[in-house]
């Protein structure tokens, strides 16, 4: 067990659900909500300590969250094949009155995402994604993927364009013109996991077979990275610069790697192994504005990376395992919920400011 010098965050909340917990999401003003496999979705304020059954145990499970960039609305979709958003008043965190309902009976929702800078969420449904804009409250647009069901979502970070992924490739449509053809970034296999860079300057893929590609935004000619365990499940940015680039995260197996961008633009990417973990890491998420990596895995540890380099603290409250984590926008607290329901929020401690 390495050695821990400091305490870099303490549990401030916890409690539990009946089912593992299967999403959490932070809204822009630090409210937490947090879903399970039984359906539940609980809100809780870390700041007053209060809590909120938005639904209660309904056997159909809840997969994605997702809060507005502005708070106002909070998305839920799973097994029912509903997609719930709830309006939420700003002040309390509260909804204001029951959610709107889109259902998609036979499809089980399990990607959501909603647009950097406009109330609008991007959805999967099977080989297709749907926008849906919460002003008009209408579908904006529905795109097809073609090749397979969608296995991944995301806007760009700037919100200039939609990025889908699935078998043989990536898709990446503009937002000014659903009409147009998208982009498409080829892969030998199926993109399992996709994530821009937080400055758009790159865009990372985790795939099916066992490789990573990054690619520079505006360009079709990618990095890979091979040699994995496994297929390449997690990717996580992180929102500082170091050198050239943003750090790049990603977790195959129980393995954590650090790659850092080489000086020469025209370089690849150099790696670091994090390899404490000895089962299937489920999450990974830098603290905004640092490069303190925090990554949950099986084994039941949450452990706490000081630079992305060695480990600075070894959380636990799931003995079973942890299945995903967040951090607030502000880097305050790190939500995380474990398989056997468990959930539970820590706080930064003055003691462990300096370690990203």
């Amino acid at each position: 067990m390495p050695s821990v010098t400091k305490t870099v965050l303490s549990v401030c909340r916890q409690g539990h659900l009946n089912d593992y917990v299967t999403a959490i999401a932070w809204s822009p003003h630090h409210a937490l909500a947090i879903a399970s496999a039984a359906g539940e979705i609980l809100l809780v304020n870390p700041e007053t300590q209060e809590e909120h059954c938005l639904q209660s145990v309904n056997d159909h499970s809840i997969d994605c969250l997702a809060f507005s960039a502005d708070g106002h609305y909070l998305a839920a979709g799973g097994q029912s094949g509903e997609l719930l958003i709830w309006p939420i008043h700003p002040s309390t965190h509260l909804p204001t009155h029951s959610p709107t309902l889109l259902p998609h009976p036979r499809t089980w929702l399990d990607h959501l995402t909603w647009h950097p800078t406009r109330n609008e969420l991007a959805f999967s449904l099977g080989r297709y994604a749907q926008v849906w804009d919460a002003e008009t409250a209408e579908i904006a647009t529905t795109l097809q993927f073609e090749t397979s069901s969608v296995l991944d979502l995301v806007w760009h970070p700037q919100g200039s364009h939609l990025i889908v992924s699935g078998h043989q490739g990536v898709k990446i449509w503009p937002s000014d013109d659903w009409d147009a053809d998208p982009t498409v970034r080829e892969i030998a296999a199926a993109s399992v996991a996709i994530a821009p860079s937080p400055d758009g300057q790159y865009l990372a893929s985790g795939n099916l077979d066992h490789t990573l590609l990054v690619w520079p935004f505006d360009s079709a000619d990618p990095w890979q990275m091979r040699g994995f365990p496994g297929k390449v499940r997690q990717l996580a940015w992180s929102d500082v610069t170091v050198g050239k680039a943003p750090l790049l995260a990603t977790a195959s197996g129980s393995d954590v790697i650090i790659w850092r961008k080489q000086s020469d633009a025209s370089d690849g990417w150099d790696a670091q192994v994090l390899d404490l973990h000895d089962a299937r890491v489920n999450a990974i998420a830098f603290q905004p504005g640092s490069i303190l990596l925090a990554s949950a895995a099986e084994d039941g540890q949450l452990c706490l990376w000081k630079k992305a380099q060695q480990v600075a603290q070894i959380l636990e409250g799931a003995p079973q395992g942890f299945s995903n984590l967040a951090w607030s926008p502000n880097g305050k607290w790190l939500a995380a919920g474990g398989q056997q329901g468990e959930w539970l929020v820590w706080q930064q401690s003055n003691r462990g400011k300096g370690f990203g």
